[in-house]
């Protein structure tokens, strides 16, 4: 997921179960338009990822609501972790903005957003949800604990980073970068480590 963040993951890579794809493909239609209208496509991307996670719980929340909405709560999530409202960082976005684009009140795609954020865990430390910028500037990011103690996963050893990396503790290994990251996963696929 490293540094392929930016390429947007087709519907069938996204494991959308059946029963709610046509509501997550419409909801996704939509994040992929504002996406492109007014972010990028590392928001693109992770906005599918997002929707695909909702789409997967039981019972999916998607089914109720309007597609709109969802979609907005999904984009200003995301924004919300990632400082889109902080107007030092590229890309930039006013909350009121976003609610243009999705037709959508601020205050319920604020409700909506925190609806998002509650059910998937999504917060300032969680890399999953995270611009690859952002994960890398959040020093909270690479906190792991070692035997008891908290330690920067970037000053472990290949061994320990690789370890870290392999349980989802952080979002690449520092050693080898998000390139090298990449490279060892696909590596690892084409050798039948992972599906």
């Amino acid at each position: 997921m490293c540094g392929k963040i930016a390429a947007v993951a087709e519907f069938d890579e996204l494991k959308i179960p059946n029963a709610v794809r046509p509501v997550a493909e419409e909801v996704i239609k939509i994040t992929d338009e504002v996406c492109a209208k007014l972010l990028d496509a590392e928001y693109t991307a992770l906005a599918r990822q997002v929707v695909a996670k909702l789409a997967r719980k039981r019972p999916s929340p998607l089914l109720s609501g309007r597609r709109a909405t969802w979609a907005a709560g999904v984009v200003y999530a995301l924004g919300q972790v990632n400082f889109l409202f902080d107007p030092s960082r590229e890309p930039y976005r006013t909350a009121d903005e976003l609610g243009d684009a999705f037709g959508v009140a601020k205050t319920t795609m604020g409700s909506k957003a925190k609806q998002v954020r509650d059910m998937l865990k999504m917060d300032y430390i969680t890399p999953e949800f995270m611009r690859a910028d952002v994960a890398d500037d959040n020093p909270a990011v690479w906190f792991v604990e070692v035997d008891g103690l908290v330690m920067d996963a970037r000053s472990l050893s290949l061994d320990l980073q690789t370890t870290a990396f392999a349980r989802g503790y952080i979002p690449y290994i520092p050693a080898l970068g998000r390139d090298g990251t990449d490279t060892l996963m696909d590596q690892a696929r084409q050798d039948g480590l992972f599906s």
